[in-house]
């Protein structure tokens, strides 16, 4: 009897329960029902809205660019920079990229410049290479690291330079491959009183140079184009032989080390170190060149040459709000004949700060505002697409 009334209860409870106008359960399927009907979507600020517009147009139309430097003028032109996926079934690879630039100066310069870096297979396969065509005054002041920016002097030329590594993954983050370099030198103009003429400097009559190479890569950068971590060390080689027809045989060699790590939320502190040698009967445009606007910022690309270059760089890189960063480096450097004759001495110094607006937030890509220091007198406003290095 116990147990019958027992189940008597549950039994009037139960029917209770399916009399009362709403239960428990059903109250909270009401409510879920009724929340998910009221939700309504995240209100997106004007800011967000225009920039997303932005980054849709970058990816569509080349972006306009200018440039100053003392060297070069006023510097105008159009930047183009596309982030691709080769296959959509890839989900490995590092993304590829390919960079197109196209200036004029109201010094008379004019250049075309391309640089691509395509991955594919599951990270099997990359190439890496560089396009640039010029026709424009260039600027110099003499082979050594003992110059004097009064000594400045301005030669003329044209020059087609097209250099391609392929490379292939043996290990894991480590590359090898093969390189071709192809260039052409015309037109080369210089007073008749430049050191150029007086010294007897090979090269000044041009030509065409056909160079075949080895390279080695490591690489562990969590992104190629704004890394936050990991590191990057490159070592190239070109050689340029008799049996090519080459008018100058000579040899190079390009060390690049890099580092990169985050101190705190979101900050990078990114480091920089690279060597360049040169061997053999090297024309003067073909010595390693200190500056430009990647590496010793604030220099022009060239005015400082000879056969051995050691640079370095630390850049910190700290997000400010939203899609806008700065940073500020420092940088040192200096050429030689020799490694046997660097001495501690003698070094210049590069420095300056820059502004970072993110125009691809899907690859976290930045557009980059860069004013250069030299202090001698000499420095450079730069824009271009990723981080210098």
């Amino acid at each position: 009897m116990k147990f019958r009334s027992f189940y008597q209860v549950i039994l009037i409870i139960a029917v209770i329960a399916r009399q009362l106008p709403c239960s428990g359960h059903n109250n909270e399927l009401k409510k879920t029902s009724q929340d998910s009907t009221s939700v309504k979507p995240a209100k997106v600020s004007k800011f967000d809205s225009m920039n997303k517009k932005f980054e849709h147009l970058f990816k569509i139309i080349p972006a306009p660019i200018y440039s100053h430097s003392v060297e070069a003028g006023n510097v105008f032109g159009l930047a183009k920079f596309d982030v691709i996926t080769l296959s959509k079934y890839d989900k490995v690879s590092a993304n590829s990229f390919i960079t197109e630039m196209f200036t004029f100066s109201s010094l008379g310069q004019i250049n075309l410049n391309g640089a691509t870096e395509l991955n594919w297979h599951e990270g099997k396969y990359m190439v890496m290479g560089v396009f640039n065509y010029k026709h424009a005054p260039e600027y110099i002041l003499g082979i050594g690291n003992d110059v004097k920016i009064e000594d400045l002097e301005q030669i003329e030329l044209t020059r087609f330079k097209v250099v391609n590594y392929g490379f292939i993954k043996v290990a894991q983050d480590f590359y090898v491959g093969l390189g071709v370099d192809l260039t052409n030198y015309t037109d080369i103009k210089t007073d008749s009183t430049s050191f150029l003429i007086t010294d007897n400097v090979l090269g000044v009559d041009g030509g065409t140079s056909i160079g075949i190479g080895l390279s080695a890569v490591y690489d562990s950068r969590d992104l190629r184009t704004n890394p936050t971590k990991g590191t990057f060390i490159a070592l190239k080689t070109m050689n340029f032989p008799s049996f090519l027809a080459n008018p100058y045989l000579f040899s190079s060699i390009n060390f690049d080390f890099r580092k990169y790590f985050v101190p705190w939320y979101h900050h990078v502190i990114a480091m920089q170190a690279t060597t360049s040698y040169r061997t053999g009967d090297v024309p003067f445009y073909e010595l390693a060149l200190m500056g430009g606007s990647n590496k010793m910022r604030g220099y022009y690309e060239g005015a400082i040459r000879d056969r051995v270059l050691v640079d370095t760089q630390v850049e910190y890189r700290m997000p400010v709000w939203k899609i806008f960063g700065i940073t500020g480096w420092i940088g040192t450097g200096r050429v030689g004949k020799s490694y046997s004759d660097l001495s501690l001495d003698g070094f210049w110094l590069s420095y300056g700060g820059g502004l970072r607006i993110r125009v691809d937030s899907e690859h976290n890509t930045n557009l980059r505002f860069d004013y250069g220091f030299t202090g001698h007198g000499y420095n450079a406003f730069i824009i271009n697409f990723a981080e210098a290095f």
